[in-house]
């Protein structure tokens, strides 16, 4: 195999037209030039140099390998100059998953900053579980993902960045007996019907768990497969539910929307990363912006 340091070597010789004088100008000794251009011929099986005079000048075979050991020097230049772009954050790749909650929220506001700051990396996005990202960043497919997750939270390889705590509230239909209330008990909703406004997972695990804290298990008539959906079925009175804030951005005419404690349920957001990532400057960066989003 062709050593490519000797390569550029011979580049040099042949450019310079000597031995001496490529040695002068690399700061080494003509012998030492002399036993590099000798290794690179046995590694060629050619002869590279020949006699012209009182210089050298290259033969094909010599003429050959400048040639390609120039297209290498550019080459690394061209890797040089871009590892130290993607080094700067000034390009590169990234790839996002967030639930569909999030978007508007956290993923719209933190992306269009991160744009603004570094045009020339790309941001790769996908809607997804608030849960499953958790896999996808843990194998590699994803460089961030916006989930549901309590701060004790803990897996291996992953650190979570805690970005905001978003509460639920009780939706009723306009009209409801406790529709006048600023604040409503969880407990009073007890013997309601209930909308299901959750899917199998971390948002419905806060959500029951609260219901469970209040002395109840919420009693789902209908399910939704969005808040939308939801509001809309609370709306025409087929029950009452719970929809954390961030899902409350479009809300329907047909509802009224209550603070609740005795608890309040509240889901946790946070971003997940790889411990290897962490110090990723453009992935610090994106992270940067989210942070900013969320406060």
């Amino acid at each position: 195999m062709l050593d490519v340091r000797r390569m550029q070597l011979l580049r040099e010789v042949v450019t310079s037209g000597s031995v001496t004088a490529a040695a002068a100008n690399l700061g080494y000794t003509p012998s030492a030039v002399s036993q590099q251009m000798a290794a690179l011929e046995k590694e060629a099986g050619a002869v590279l140099l020949e006699r012209a005079g009182r210089g050298i000048r290259p033969t094909a075979a010599g003429r050959l390998l400048s040639e390609h050991a120039a297209v290498i020097g550019r080459q690394l230049a061209e890797a040089e100059t871009a590892l130290a772009d993607l080094r700067a954050g000034r390009t590169g790749r990234l790839t996002v998953r967030y639930f569909a909650t999030a978007g508007a929220t956290l993923m719209a506001p933190a992306l269009a900053r991160f744009r603004r700051e570094h045009p020339g990396v790309q941001v790769d996005l996908r809607v997804t579980d608030p849960d499953d990202p958790l896999r996808e960043v843990a194998g590699g497919e994803a460089d961030l993902a916006i989930v549901v997750a309590p701060r004790d939270r803990v897996h291996a390889g992953i650190r979570l960045v805690h970005l905001l705590d978003d509460p639920y509230r009780a939706v009723l239909p306009k009209g409801h007996r406790l529709a006048g209330r600023q604040i409503i008990e969880l407990g009073e909703l007890a013997g309601e019907s209930w909308v299901g406004s959750e899917s199998p997972g971390p948002c419905l695990d806060v959500l029951l768990a609260g219901c469970a804290a209040a002395g109840f298990a919420p009693r789902v008539v209908v399910e939704s497969d969005d808040y939308p959906t939801a509001q809309g079925f609370v709306a025409a009175g087929l029950g009452v539910c719970l929809i954390p804030r961030m899902g409350l951005a479009n809300r329907h005419s047909g509802v009224v929307v209550r603070r609740v404690r005795g608890p309040q349920p509240v889901r946790t957001i946070q971003a997940a990363i790889r411990e290897t990532s962490a110090t990723h400057l453009p992935l610090a960066r994106l992270l940067a912006a989210f942070q900013a989003a969320a406060t």
